[in-house]
């Protein structure tokens, strides 16, 4: 079975028996907290707004809706078939377009460019929970699908994030119930070192345009109430110009 089997393997499982109501989900955030934070990053980068805007890795399209309101054309993207019953289930107007991707095989990413041609890509925590050997493969992904005029902003946890969840999924009580799931079916983020987020990039062919620090919320909150937040990177990249 190949590491891409695997990966497919976990999320069909996790989608499959994940809830339908927005905010179960253990990412599944406010868009207006999460992808309304991110755009405002990735705005002033943008050579051509008109282009189509993929978000890969929609999982159940929440996000993806929330951008659909502001661009002409969204495309939601995920591995998962599951995941994207979830999002055309919950977007029956049809506000976006969805497609099955993985990302980390040229002949699909080369297919949705040939699709839509050069496209600004969102990214919300995929690179991280990727096994090692996947990554480059998934950057020269979003090279292929950015062409030469589109802008990809990378939002991914920082490497301080894997103790704030092992702290989490080992409490008295065990993980939190929005946690769990995740943990359960094998999707426990990978250690990606925050250099290498530019470095898998720059290898792609793409330039560093703009970065930073942020939290990533999450929908789960601690004993104390709080919400749980997470410390992410964010990257915006593009060919140069």
């Amino acid at each position: 079975m190949s590491v891409t089997s695997r990966y497919r393997e976990a999320w069909e499982g996790f989608w499959s028996e994940a809830p339908k109501e927005q905010g179960a989900v253990f990412w599944d955030a406010e868009p207006a907290l999460t992808a309304g934070v991110h755009l405002a990053l990735l705005e002033p980068y943008l050579v051509d707004p008109g282009l189509p805007l993929v978000d890969l890795g929609c999982g159940n399209g929440t996000q993806t809706r929330f951008l659909a309101d502001r661009f002409r054309h969204v495309v939601g993207a995920d591995i998962s078939a599951a995941a994207l019953d979830h999002a055309r289930r919950a977007d029956p107007a049809g506000q976006a377009g969805y497609r099955q991707v993985d990302a980390v095989e040229k002949a699909e990413t080369q297919a949705l460019h040939t699709e839509l041609g050069d496209a600004n890509v969102y990214m919300r925590g995929v690179l991280h929970q990727c096994d090692p050997d996947d990554r480059q493969p998934l950057a020269d992904g979003l090279a292929t699908l950015v062409g030469e005029r589109g802008r990809v902003l990378l939002v991914e946890l920082s490497e301080t994030a894997r103790p704030l969840l092992q702290g989490l999924a080992r409490g008295t009580e065990g993980p939190p119930s929005k946690l769990a799931p995740v943990l359960r079916h094998g999707i426990a983020p990978g250690e990606v070192a925050d250099e290498a987020v530019p470095e898998y990039l720059n290898a792609a062919g793409l330039t560093l345009l703009a970065g930073g620090e942020l939290s990533l919320l999450t929908t789960e909150h601690a004993p104390d109430g709080t919400r749980v937040e997470l410390p992410a990177q964010w990257v915006v990249a593009g060919r140069a110009a």
